[in-house]
């Protein structure tokens, strides 16, 4: 079990995801770091000053990105959309639950159907090469994948789950659940953590994860950032 001050870089996910477990696809300023847009439009920063800059650079790769932390300052040429306010959610033990359906480890086979299902229920922030930022299972029924779940940000001790999507006309049947439990304690039987975010006001999504023991650590802020 990681020691409690290890914890706290949880307050800060993607820069320590982008110094531990993807430092490959980084794009370093120095005191603020971004996944290349090709992969994750997630920045994240240690010292909120003299920054401005640097995030005026990372606009010219992609005009709508997140910062995920503490508000970051920005130049006249940007602008916050808006702030996405979730709880960040940890799991400490593995889950108990019965694995009914047929979990399939998804490959690079199945990127354009997992690309496909994410944007069609979630679009906005999902790439192609996301897929290859960790495991991704789903479910597939009569040839259509039906619902996946996967790992996104990685550290040393801390593994994001991410991209719990159930195709619209087949909700209500469990498939979250049993994803997100077999993705959650593939992480812990490697020796991590689970955590994941999600919107504060998904209270459905809330409810799942406290029902497989997901505990809340706190609020984290996404600040979705466009060009003028």
């Amino acid at each position: 079990m990681p020691a409690p001050e290890t914890f706290s870089k949880l307050d800060n996910p993607v820069w320590y995801s982008l110094v531990e477990g993807h430092p490959q696809w980084a794009i370093n300023y120095g005191t603020v770091q971004f996944y290349h847009p090709d992969y994750c439009p997630f920045g994240g920063f240690e010292i909120n000053s003299n920054i401005a800059q640097y995030i005026d650079e990372y606009a010219n790769l992609t005009g709508n990105f997140f910062i995920v932390g503490n508000q970051p300052e920005l130049s006249n040429l940007l602008t916050l959309h808006k702030d996405v306010v979730c709880l960040q959610m940890v799991l400490q033990k593995m889950i108990n639950t019965t694995i009914t359906e047929e979990v399939k480890l998804l490959t690079h086979d199945d990127t354009e159907a997992i690309y496909d299902l994410v944007t069609l229920v979630q679009p906005g922030y999902f790439k192609r090469k996301t897929t290859l930022m960790g495991a991704y299972f789903g479910i597939y029924k009569n040839g259509e994948l039906v619902a996946i779940t996967g790992e996104r940000m990685q550290m040393n001790d801390f593994v994001e789950v991410s991209a719990v999507v159930t195709r619209p006309n087949h909700t209500g049947k469990g498939y979250a659940k049993q994803l997100v439990a077999h993705t959650a304690n593939n992480i812990i039987s490697r020796g991590k953590i689970p955590f994941l975010h999600v919107a504060e006001e998904n209270t459905g999504a809330i409810g799942l994860y406290k029902q497989l023991g997901f505990e809340t650590r706190r609020k984290i802020s996404f600040w979705n950032i466009i060009k003028k």
